[in-house]
């Protein structure tokens, strides 16, 4: 357990009271289950979350040192930028803290598990430092006495079984989306990128059951009330959750840790993911052509795609379009590496550390080389990680296979210097 556990968390946390606690001694204490806490002092949701995330606290703790162990520690990994803040927020939790001066780990930890928004919560397994649950706001919520510990990864089917409805107030079970490719759309009628997904949407259901293909939409809503459902329902040719199972919503919300809406996670037949970015799929591809959408290793960069640079550090090749076949050949150049990348980190089930883009001369391009202070040159090979505004540049003539993969080998290291974005 220890091995894992320091190489996310280091070698030492903190206490509320200053003292540091070995990450090697959570063993000893019984710990099976580590919640990383990504949150600041301020007020709002964090606020809000760390009253309840203490009671919770409080009352596993109790209930699991009246049985002889503790199973769950809280590790808070802050985002606090001065350290009298951080030292206000750490006195006043229960559990312990990521030291405010470890900073490069906190933006790893950031990068690692996609956080893009605080307060997160995501819970991982002690012993292998493998993420168990990636929405652990709502285990607080839904499991309050803790009975479904360690709120592990439950099978699609399973999670998903009972009553679906479809538009027109027919019922049919969940079986009945066995054998087919699934996407669980996230979305709810009153946010406007929602519904501008949703036009687009169905048109490419349509096209994709038109093909031939064995395909269904599962909408989980996210609306506020029952008429909202229902409006926004009825646009829709595909099946739903119903409004009122509120803890099957839920539960497809922990199973794939929504963070925000719209997100279409795309199945395939087994109901294991393809991609968590049908959105981006079903906009980049309004013929259907590479339906079911199975994620490329090396994206071109577009408006669509473009969010995907805030989930984590993303290798950008900058090339000169003007020659039609220069993106192509970047890509090509590109792929090899990025798939190595990809396996060896799916190899240990975690997401691999970099996103594969080749940029080229658009207003897209021209908006990220501006917004990150980048030369005009091309080929330009540059790292850019968003969440820690740093930029790693390589300007080289050429750019070869064995450059890029130093370059990603160095970056991977903690050998390259950043610049500030």
């Amino acid at each position: 357990m220890a091995g894992a556990l320091t190489d996310v968390l280091g070698e030492v946390l903190v206490a509320a009271d200053g003292e540091e606690v070995a990450v090697s001694a959570l063993a000893a204490r019984g710990v099976s289950l580590v919640g990383l806490y990504f949150g600041c002092s301020l007020g709002g949701p964090c606020a809000q979350l760390g009253a309840s995330l203490a009671a919770f606290y409080g009352r596993f703790r109790g209930e699991a040192a009246a049985a002889g162990g503790q199973r769950l520690e809280i590790v808070f990994v802050s985002a606090e930028q001065e350290q009298q803040q951080w030292q206000e927020a750490v006195r006043a939790m229960p559990w312990l803290a990521l030291p405010f001066a470890d900073k490069h780990r906190k933006l790893k930890l950031w990068n690692k598990y996609r956080v893009s928004n605080i307060p997160s919560l995501i819970f991982i397994d002690a012993s292998s430092g493998k993420v168990v649950c990636r929405n652990g706001l709502l285990v607080i919520r839904d499991d309050p006495e803790g009975l479904e510990f360690p709120w592990g990864p439950k099978p699609f089917s399973e999670v998903v079984a009972g009553p679906l409805l479809r538009s027109n107030g027919q019922t049919l079970d969940s079986s009945a989306l066995e054998g087919s490719h699934v996407g669980v759309y996230f979305s709810a009628h009153w946010c406007p990128p929602c519904r501008s997904l949703t036009r687009v949407l169905v048109e490419s259901y349509r096209k994709i059951k038109e093909a031939g293909q064995k395909f269904e939409i599962l909408f989980v809503s996210a609306d506020r009330s029952e008429d909202s459902f229902k409006q926004y329902f009825s646009e829709m040719p595909w099946v739903a959750v119903p409004y009122a199972d509120e803890a099957r919503r839920s539960r497809l919300n922990r199973l794939y840790g929504i963070q925000g809406i719209p997100t279409l996670i795309v199945l395939d037949a087994k109901g294991e993911v393809i991609t968590r970015q049908g959105r981006v799929e079903v906009l980049n591809d309004v013929e259907c052509r590479e339906f079911p959408w199975h994620p490329k290793p090396v994206l071109e960069l577009t408006d669509s795609n473009a969010v995907q640079l805030n989930e984590g550090p993303c290798l950008v090749l900058f090339v000169d379009s003007e020659d039609d076949g220069e993106s192509e050949a970047a890509k090509q150049l590109v792929q090899p590496i990025a798939e190595k990348i990809i396996a060896k980190y799916k190899a240990k089930e975690e997401e691999a550390p970099l996103l594969f883009f080749v940029a080229g001369e658009d207003d897209m391009t021209d908006s990220l080389r501006d917004y990150t202070n980048l030369p005009e040159a091309a080929p330009l090979l540059t790292i850019l990680d968003m969440s820690a505004r740093a930029k790693y540049v390589m300007d080289v003539e050429e750019i070869t296979p064995e450059i890029v993969e130093a370059f990603v080998s160095d970056f991977l290291a903690d050998k390259l210097k950043p610049e500030p974005i």
